[in-house]
Parts: structure tokens; sequence; C-alpha cells
């Protein structure tokens, strides 16, 4: 078996990092742990963290870096990760979370984290044709809707644009996402554990760049 990983992926909205985690954490069988399907989850069912989240956006503030980090911290002591490893994405998002995450990791670390490079322009026409299933999430668009129109292929849930997906909202969370990462980037590179990679290709090449990416970084070849 392919041997587990520790990966981070970031990327600005629209740049495939959702498309990519799927396609690594099935590569490295290792979990898919995105922080906005874990804070709808923890919403929808109303968990205490999910409460305090829903009356904080209710009244329009931003999320600490704490309760977001509360929730990774415990998804990471599940067995599925421990034991092999995981793919984050969605976070970290801040240099505080990212101090977080190697506190809560250590004595271990990262194997590497991917920044994917997407140009601005592409990634607002990707996010204009974008649909997604309200239950599960899985990605589609316009271009590669699913088999039976609209009804996703892996849950059979309704298949529909974000309301957050317009165009002013997009460029309104790319310029918060600009301004809250690039210190993030920064902070990565000063520990060596950064990659930019071209995020501009079919789903199959750029997960073939990341992989590539991966076993370098861990001396290995494929």
């Amino acid at each position: 078996m392919t041997p587990g990983v520790r990966l981070v992926v970031l990327g600005k909205q629209g740049a495939g990092k959702g498309t990519q985690c799927v396609r690594l954490s099935h590569y490295y069988s290792v979990p898919h742990i995105s922080t906005g399907d874990m804070l709808r989850a923890n919403v929808k069912t109303r968990t205490p963290l999910g409460l305090e989240a829903q009356a904080r956006m209710d009244r329009g503030e931003l999320l600490p870096d704490t309760l977001i980090m509360d929730m990774v911290r415990e998804r990471l002591k599940e067995r599925n990760v421990s034991s092999r490893g995981f793919i984050l994405d969605g976070c970290p998002r801040t240099v505080v979370q990212a101090e977080l995450l190697q506190d809560m990791l250590a004595p271990s670390s990262l194997d590497l984290v991917i920044d994917l490079e997407v140009p601005t322009e592409l990634v607002l026409v990707r996010i204009a044709s974008r649909r997604v299933c309200k239950d599960c999430q899985a990605i589609y668009s316009t271009s590669e809707p699913p088999v039976v129109k609209w009804i996703c292929d892996v849950c059979g849930g309704m298949v529909q644009q974000r309301p957050d997906d317009t165009e002013e909202a997009v460029s309104r969370r790319l310029a918060a996402y600009e301004a809250e990462t690039a210190p993030l980037i920064g902070w990565y590179e000063d520990r060596e554990l950064l990659v930019r990679l071209d995020g501009v290709g079919t789903p199959d090449e750029v997960l073939e760049r990341s992989i590539a990416a991966i076993e370098a970084r861990r001396g290995t070849e494929r």
C-alpha cells in the first residue's frame, strides 16, 4: 500500500483544491478533511461548536481561529487520521491557524504544503460554472455535469449553484484570501514546507504534478 501523507493544500477559490484533495486522498488512502464541510456539518447537527459558529455568523462576525482549529483538533484525534495521515483543505488560512496546527502535530510535522496557483481571471470563470451537491458537497460544473442532469452521481442530492458564487461575492472572497494567505505562504516557505504548483490543466495533469512534488519531498521516485 502507498504510504500515507500529512498534507495541506492551499489555493484561492476556484483553484481546484477540492478536486485535487479528493483525488490525492484516494491515491494515498488518507481522509480528505475540509474545514468548510466540517463547519457545515457541525452547524447542521447543532453541536456546541456548530451552535457557537452559527451564532457568530448570524451576528455577522468572523469565526475565530481557535473555533476553527478546535474542530480540526477533534478530527485529527480520530483513528483513521492518526494511523495514516490526512489532507487538509481550507485550513490553515492564517498564520495563527498554522501555528496552532503545528502545535497539534508536534513532535511530528506536515510532509508538504501545496499552493495551487491559478490566474484570477480563470478562477472567476471556473466559479461561475461551478455547481455543488447540497448534501455531500460533490463538485461539478456546467461543462461537466452529473450523468442525470443536476442529480448528484454520488448521493442523489440536488446539484446547484452556491448562493455566494456570484461575481461580487467571489471578488470579496478572493481579496480576503490574498490578504490572509500571503503571510501564510511566506510562513511555510520560511520553514521549507511549501511548494508552488501550476494549477492550470486537466485534473489528471495537476494530480500528476502534486504526486511528483510529494514523492520528491520524500526522496522517492514514481
